[in-house]
């Protein structure tokens, strides 16, 4: 190791701010290290700020091991000292620029799925390590707000219970036997156990919901300090999270996995690499692959679906949610399977405009580019239903049109469909969304004076829309819808009344779901559907129990098995290395 002497700082990224260290190097040693600033509390010390300064001096290298419950704080300390000791001329080849370390379980990326497979193989005595290439732990379901439940004590309580026979009988019906019924049967019958597992943790739920009038509460939303809506979850997964690290669970946050490694057709380890460049290489029993999809790689969704990413289809664009996993799994053998959209129907960009979003997919007058209807409207709770529909139609989009007269009824009596994503405060405050998206030039939200106006603004020829909103109201004045069949509390006529209110509604999808096929122990399978060694996967990379269209109907399914799959793997592998 050749330095320049003298004093330098780095940096390294922990999970709740950057560590700031000072180290003193002479031209062939480090002389001492020093972690800036004040981390943990009185209550809670942060040991790795003491005992990895310690480590690294008397090891003289960065690759040391992580202080037990503290791996996080451990590797961001590390990191930071070698970001020090690259600028004091470290070179990259130099020891300090790799590591190789064995493990029982390695586990690609810490989101819900990630985190179960980690906790389950821990609490039975394995070795653990997770990787992980974001900041921090959680994934998606940091967004997400909750977890399927069949048959819990939590739907008995308030007699909304559902038994594993009845879902299953739903699921298996809904996809017309097009998935693995042994996966789903056995997702559903850990899944009241995986619940009470949250909660033994400390993970508290607000209750049992449905997604819409006609699904099942199978929907066991996170209490967030009362809060329902997107990003409830985020308590379960620090819940999550701290456990593993207290059962001495390794995690390596802003350490993408590159590659697996493989031995005569068996997955032995991985490879990874930090973001200061250092190698990981991994040995291991067992890796779990859970990265969650490809919802946020535009080439790779132009390639396998033909869409085009924030052009003509909307994901929630998670950072990092790209297909490494897959792209892995299918190098090493794994069979592409399955893969599907968990399709929706969303303003572009909607979490910029939630407001707008909730209240201008009320079941009004939906129609194409041609001006024409193509849907039953009072179907469009059911999101899939309606993102199904639209991707028929050309541009995939279409127009929801209402007017003032029609958010007065909804301000004053309530939407025609309530969800628990959109909060019912959002009818009394669109006009700020229409004003944010008056100043972005936002194209989504359309507000017109008359239908002339509109017609140019929708750029449908004003005969055509002119005819379909008669025709519309005339189903609306005798109260019964000839074309569709909508539900005649649904149907409110369009006259303009103080001004027509427009969204442009997308295909969307929280993301993507499938790619390898694994059988009801995670375990993933080639193109012969035999087991490849070593190899589990869960979470949305094996999410194949849908065939081509999410189930609404029992609503929190790719969190449900997300985190059930995570416990499946674990459970198997626990079983298999045990032996």
């Amino acid at each position: 190791m050749k330095l320049k002497a003298g004093t330098y700082f780095g940096k390294g990224q922990g999970q709740h701010g950057d560590y700031d260290v000072e180290v003193e190097v002479s031209e062939s040693a480090i002389k001492s290290v020093k972690v800036l600033g004040d981390h943990g509390s009185p209550a809670y010390p942060d040991t790795a700020a003491t005992e990895i300064p310690e480590r690294i001096l008397a090891a003289q290298s960065t690759t040391v091991d992580a202080v037990s419950g503290a791996s996080v704080s451990s590797h961001a300390i590390m990191e930071a000292v070698r970001d020090a000791l690259l600028k004091a001329g470290l070179e990259e080849e130099d020891d300090l620029s790799s590591q190789e370390i064995s493990v029982d379980v390695a586990v690609v990326a810490a989101g819900p799925a990630g985190l179960t497979a980690a906790v389950t193989a821990a609490e039975a005595g394995l070795s653990v390590a997770v990787f992980e290439k974001q900041a921090i732990t959680g994934g998606t379901a940091n967004m997400g707000m909750g977890p399927l439940g069949i048959d819990t004590k939590i739907q008995k309580s308030l007699f909304n219970n559902i038994s594993v026979e009845e879902a299953l009988i739903k699921q298996m019906t809904y996809t017309h036997y097009r998935v693995d019924g042994d996966v789903v049967q056995t997702y559903f019958k850990l899944s009241s156990d995986t619940i009470e597992w949250l909660e033994d943790m400390g993970v508290k739920f607000t209750g049992a919901f449905r997604y819409f009038k006609e699904s099942e509460a199978t929907w066991h939303i996170v209490d967030n300090d009362g809060k329902i809506g997107p990003g409830a979850a985020a308590p379960m997964n620090k819940a999550l999270t701290k456990r593993a690290k207290d059962l001495g669970v390794s995690f390596y946050l802003n350490t993408p996995v590159e590659d697996l490694i493989t031995a005569d057709g068996k997955v032995t380890g991985l490879l990874a690499k930090s973001k200061t460049g250092r190698i990981i290489k991994v040995q291991a029993r067992a890796v779990v692959v859970c990265t969650g999809g490809f919802g946020s790689n535009a080439q790779m969704l132009a390639e396998e679906f033909g869409y085009h990413l924030n052009q003509d289809f909307f994901t929630f664009n998670v950072p990092g949610i790209t297909g490494d996993g897959l792209r892995m799994m299918w190098k090493a053998g794994a069979q592409k399977f399955g893969l599907a959209m968990e399709s929706i129907f969303v303003l572009p960009h909607n979490l910029q405009y939630m407001i707008a979003d909730g209240v201008l997919r009320q079941p009004n007058l939906l129609i194409n580019q041609y001006g024409e209807r193509f849907m039953n409207e009072g179907d469009m709770g059911n999101t899939t239903f309606a993102g199904n529909a639209i991707e028929l139609q050309p541009g995939h989009y279409a127009y929801c049109i209402m007017d003032y007269g029609i958010l007065k009824h909804y301000q004053d009596k309530g939407p025609d469909i309530v969800d628990l994503v959109h909060s019912a405060e959002g009818f009394q405050l669109l006009d700020q969304d229409i004003k944010k998206a008056k100043e972005n030039g936002y194209d989504a939200i359309i507000t017109a004076d008359s239908v002339a106006e509109l017609s140019r603004k929708l750029q449908i020829p004003q005969e055509k829309l002119q005819a379909t909103i008669d025709e519309y109201n005339t189903y609306c004045a005798q109260g019964y819808d000839e074309a569709f069949f909508k539900k005649k509390a649904y149907l409110h006529p369009i006259t303009g009344e103080g001004g027509y209110l427009v969204g442009k509604y997308y295909v969307g999808a929280y993301g993507t779901m499938g790619g390898v096929r694994i059988n009801r122990h995670c375990q993933v399978l080639d193109a012969e559907n035999h087991i490849i060694p070593g190899l589990y996967s869960a979470g949305s990379d094996a999410n194949t129990i849908y065939g081509d269209s999410y189930n609404f109907t029992l609503p929190g399914n790719s969190m449900g098995f997300a985190l059930n799959s995570g416990r499946m793997a674990g459970q198997a592998l626990v079983k298999e290395l045990k032996e």
